[in-house]
């Protein structure tokens, strides 16, 4: 076993990468934490959410910095503003969308460590601190590169009404 040391990141940096049409920012990953969690800075643009999906391996939790989410996880939804904190269990199919009609900035942590290399092979590096420019996912590579980390898309982005 590798021995860990402390280290310490200022805002702004870590190995940031442009993740759907997000800007995720590792803070900790799997190298940094002996596996046991990763944590990422991430800002996502109103209006976004993935689709349905499910974590076969690893909890997951965000702290939402600002901004808003409406969250479903497995029967339950909720709306989660500025301050909030979510845990989504593993093995319970969610999906959320940011609303309130502006960005969002979270800290998202998962348990084990393995999203940020998740992050790494789905994304593309960031050539800047900045949301990317909108694009359509190339969905089969995704859900396959999803699959290989214990995650599994089952559904459809969460509609939201307003």
């Amino acid at each position: 076993m590798t021995e860990l040391s402390g280290y310490h990141l200022g805002d702004g940096e870590g190995a940031a990468w442009w993740f759907l049409d997000t800007l995720m920012t590792v803070k900790a990953g799997s190298a940094e934490t002996g596996g046991a969690f990763t944590l990422i800075d991430c800002r996502a643009p109103a209006g976004f959410g993935p689709p349905l999906h499910v974590h076969h391996g690893e909890d997951e939790g965000f702290y939402i910095l600002d901004g808003q989410l409406d969250v479903q996880c497995g029967k339950q939804r909720w709306t989660a503003g500025e301050g909030a904190f979510v845990l989504l269990p593993r093995g319970v199919p969610h999906a959320f969308a940011v609303t309130g009609g502006r960005d969002c900035r979270l800290l998202q942590i998962t348990s084990p460590a393995q999203f940020d290399n998740f992050v790494a092979e789905a994304g593309r590096p960031a050539t800047s601190l900045t949301l990317p420019e909108p694009s359509a996912p190339d969905v089969p590579t995704f859900a396959a590169v999803a699959a290989r980390y214990g995650n599994e898309l089952v559904g459809p982005p969460l509609t939201v009404t307003s």
